[in-house]
């Protein structure tokens, strides 16, 4: 994972704080609280040798998982032939890492890539929707915005009577708290996503502009969707100074969507134990759904000024081939007794004979919740806890 520099413009910061803040989390998540309280202090530019104080330290985790969620959908909805360029780009190539272009095309041919091309233009603004994603794991869509100049596509209002979380007379509340009327015109609101009339709740999503793409805002919903293989999609959207609503209907069909596997099987070390609930493997990704409960084993690496993170886990197949988290997330504090873990992972090579689950734990400094051995191209020092090592046949 591309570590976020300690040294961020404004602009970039206030793209990933929309991300973040847009996200359908609840309101009293910990990403919601940090983009509320970054309006009591100032944003200034930090010297990469000095240490971030423990707020930077957080905010620079959730902008990373904000930035990477929105990469991700954006490279879910490209073309085949595009696939091999993309590749190559940091931080977009993720969703197709590992993937083959064959992969590719059963998921278009499934259905579960489409390119819907459905545009509407009011008072000279034109949404499109561009690309669409359904592999019942997770919804997304790319709306593509044309007519106005703007820097970024996502509202950088508060809605009125948004909860306010943190000093409501700051400075930075008081910018985004503008009437209506005095709004800039062709910024994106957070759209409204129905299902067969119903508005679709989730346990989590991704709602703002793209960070690599210019005039286009991504949609990515995930976990707790429980949606049929057929149905009509209808988007819901708002711009800033347009009266009219800009609404798409799309008719969404998908055909051998995932493989789903519930194991439902359990390992256990004696304090710290977690049981597989569910595996869904699909041409463009792999999720996995477990729960833990109990103390976090720890090594003797792991004591005194240093201690064991929460548990992650990797996932392996029968080849040796490591599949990519979506994306990593830290966390400043001591680990909880009980996890619902339900993360994506980059798709499976071919059709593999089982998949293992390696648990592991990061080493952590008490004092700052530095991880030991965290980088640019590393999460950090990993210990594997291999009697928690679970093997899973795979069983379609």
């Amino acid at each position: 994972m591309r570590q976020l520099p300690e040294q961020t413009e404004f602009a970039e910061m206030d793209a990933i704080e929309q991300m973040v803040r847009e996200s359908n989390f609840p309101k009293q998540s910990m990403s919601y609280q940090i983009m509320n309280q970054i309006g009591d202090r100032d944003m200034t530019r930090v010297s990469t040798k000095q240490k971030p104080n423990v707020l930077r330290k957080t905010l620079l985790v959730a902008s990373v998982t904000a930035v990477l969620g929105g990469t991700v959908i954006g490279t879910g909805f490209v073309s085949p032939a595009m696939a091999a360029t993309l590749k190559q780009i940091p931080m977009i190539g993720l969703l197709f890492e590992g993937t083959s272009h064959e992969a590719v095309d059963a998921a278009i041919q499934q259905g579960i890539i489409s390119e819907p091309n459905l545009s509407v233009t009011h008072e000279g603004v034109t949404l499109k929707v561009a690309d669409l994603l359904y592999d019942g794991t997770r919804l997304s869509f790319i709306l593509e915005r044309d007519g106005v100049d703007l820097p970024n596509t996502a509202s950088p209002y508060l809605d009125e009577g948004a909860k306010i979380i943190g000093n409501p007379d700051s400075d930075y509340i008081k910018s985004r708290q503008v009437a209506k009327e005095d709004q800039m015109k062709g910024y994106i609101e957070t759209p409204k996503i129905l299902v067969n009339g119903q508005e679709v709740k989730s346990g989590e999503g991704v709602f703002g502009d793209h960070p690599r793409l210019e005039n286009t805002y991504v949609v990515e919903l995930t976990k707790d969707l429980q949606l049929p293989d057929q149905f009509e999609l209808t988007i819901q959207t708002r711009v800033t100074r347009v009266d009219e609503s800009f609404d798409f209907t799309i008719p969404v069909s998908v055909t051998n969507k995932s493989v789903v596997l519930k194991p439902n099987v359990s390992k256990s070390d004696g304090q710290f134990s977690y049981t597989v609930k569910q595996l869904d493997m699909s041409p463009v990704s792999t999720r996995l759904v477990l729960d833990s409960k109990g103390a976090v084993p720890a090594s003797s690496q792991q004591k005194g000024n240093y201690s064991a993170s929460m548990v992650y886990y990797e996932l392996v197949d029968d080849q040796g081939n490591v599949l990519t988290p979506r994306k990593f997330d830290y966390f400043n504090s001591k680990p909880l007794t009980e996890y619902h873990i339900d993360q994506l992972f980059s798709p499976v090579k071919g059709t593999p004979k089982s998949i293992t689950i390696k648990p592991f734990t990061l080493t952590v400094n008490n004092k700052d919740w530095s991880v030991i051995g965290q980088g640019e191209n590393s999460y950090g020092d990993k210990t594997y806890l291999k009697d928690l090592e679970m093997t899973i046949p795979f069983k379609p």
